[in-house]
Parts: C-alpha cells; sequence; structure tokens
C-alpha cells in the first residue's frame, strides 16, 4: 500500500496544484500519476491475492476458506487507489473549470 499512498499523494499534490494555478504543463503529470496510483493499488491487490493463495496450502482442511480474508486485505490497496484517485479528480475538475474560464492571451 505505501506505494500506492505514494504515488496518490504526489497525484493530489499535483491536482491541487493545477486547481490553484491551471496551466497546461500540469496535465501530462496527473495523467501519468493518476495511472501510475492505479497500477500500484493493482499490483498490491494481485501481490497480496497471490500470498493469500501461496498460504493456503499450509493451514488445515477446515481453515482453507481464509484466503477470503486475504482477498478482502488485498483489496484495501484497490479501494485506496480510487479514494485518491477521486480526490484527485476533484481538484483537477476545479483546475479545468478555471482553466477554461480563463480568457486567451492576446
Amino acid at each position: 500500500m505505501y506505494p500506492t499512498l505514494v504515488f496518490g499523494l504526489l497525484l493530489l499534490a499535483a491536482s491541487i496544484r493545477y486547481a490553484i494555478s491551471p496551466e497546461r504543463r500540469f496535465v501530462p503529470l496527473q495523467v501519468s500519476l493518476g495511472i501510475l496510483t492505479l497500477m500500484a493499488g493493482g499490483l498490491g491487490f494481485v501481490t497480496g491475492t497471490i500470498k493469500s493463495f501461496m498460504a493456503t496450502g499450509a493451514v488445515t482442511p477446515d481453515e482453507r476458506w481464509i484466503w477470503m480474508i486475504g482477498l478482502g486485505e488485498s483489496l484495501n490497496n484497490v479501494a485506496l487507489a480510487l479514494v485518491l484517485l477521486t480526490l484527485a479528480s476533484l481538484a483537477a475538475t476545479v483546475g479545468a473549470y478555471r482553466f477554461s474560464q480563463l480568457e486567451p492571451a492576446g
């Protein structure tokens, strides 16, 4: 979850910066950090799920259902990524609105 959190907080900071001062140069940064945040959340989910399934062989047959707890824990990575992406999208929307209201120079 730490990579997801770090990338997501960087995305949120870039989106807030864009909302405060909407400049075209911040858009590619937001897009790439958004993809990176989502990918980190997905990778955390996949690696957590793999670990949960691998541990299933080490428990007794009546405890084999425990993988579902690991799966639920692994989904926290995706949830964190989605929360951070949602907050960043709200800030980016404010920036995009403010950008659209700027009068053209010239």
